[in-house]
């Protein structure tokens, strides 16, 4: 029996205090190989903390925290090859070129030789739609251009898993879906990407799991579709009778409105019971499902009213 691939990242117990601030309180949290991880919370929840230690860039306080299987930060020598990241705005020298600050990145990568330098840089500025400017000062571009070419860095090479904090930042909603984009490809890569971003519609779109986080503590792990199931409500009815359908549902014990093409059901009979009351009425049903929120709903739900 094939055992289960290796989490990508791994924290037990973790938690980081600055002063008297809890920054991170006690998290637990796997993130899966081959998965596209949101972290989601509220400023302030800690999320840049917790992603800052994953990558050794600060210490926790306590618990333990894997990258990629190895020990942070022990084992980051062997670890950070494989890891591209963007975290906090990226930094770059003002007075040189996008494409020269990028040269500067890639010859810091110990997986690129001399030669493969330049192509390594012209792949990567044309993947994150910067060729155009390149040879433009860095202290001219734009928020949304240098969230760009922070990415590029984080792209110059093949990665494992690929750390983004914030990546649409200053970017149009053209370059904001330039970035999904990018992300779906590191997925078909087969690398595993964890994004924080306030853009829960991004994050819907692209991402296979999430993590909610509230005030340091995490409150909501896993996989995003079950973690929406979890949470369905109520039943949505298509019907060419909608006042039909509300004075027998109504009739029923149900709590009932008009929602599009039908009625939406927020509370009262199991869908059996409905359908069955809609039948005998005479009223026309063409088609009944699960109410399932998005991605906002749940997240409002969790972070204003609890797990």
């Amino acid at each position: 029996m094939e055992e289960p691939a290796r989490p990508a990242a791994r924290v037990r117990d973790l938690r980081k205090v600055f002063g008297s601030t809890v920054a991170v309180d006690g998290v637990d949290l796997d993130v899966p190989a081959g998965s596209v991880f949101g972290m989601l919370g509220p400023n302030g929840s800690g999320k840049t903390t917790l992603i800052r230690m994953l990558l050794g860039l600060t210490r926790p306080t306590s618990g333990t925290v894997e990258l990629l299987g190895r020990p942070v930060p022990d084992g980051l020598t062997a670890t950070l090859p494989d890891v591209g990241a963007l975290v906090e705005g990226p930094g770059f020298h003002p007075f040189l070129s996008g494409r020269e600050n990028l040269r500067r990145v890639a010859a810091t990568e110990p997986r690129l030789s001399s030669s493969q330098i330049r192509p390594a840089v012209s792949d990567a500025l044309e993947r994150v739609g910067l060729a155009p400017a390149a040879g433009r000062r860095f202290r001219g571009y734009s928020l949304g251009m240098k969230q760009r070419l922070g990415l590029a860095a984080a792209l110059l090479v093949p990665r494992r898993l690929v750390v983004l904090d914030e990546p649409t930042n200053g970017l149009d909603p053209a370059g904001t879906r330039e970035i999904r984009a990018v992300v779906s490809d590191l997925r078909a890569s087969g690398a595993s990407v964890i994004l924080s971003s306030h853009l829960l519609s991004e994050v819907e779109a692209v991402c296979s799991h999430v993590a909610v986080l509230k005030a340091g503590s995490l409150v909501a792990s896993g996989e995003l579709g079950r973690l929406l199931d979890a949470v369905a409500g109520g039943w949505e009815i298509e019907t060419t009778d909608p006042d039909g359908a509300l004075r027998t549902l109504r009739a029923e014990g149900a709590t009932a409105r008009p929602d599009g093409s039908g009625v939406l059901v927020e509370d009262g009979p199991e869908a059996p019971v409905l359908f069955a009351a809609l039948v005998r009425a005479g009223v026309p049903v063409h088609g009944l499902r699960r109410r399932r929120p998005d991605l906002e709903e749940l997240f409002t739900r969790i972070t204003e009213e609890g797990p």
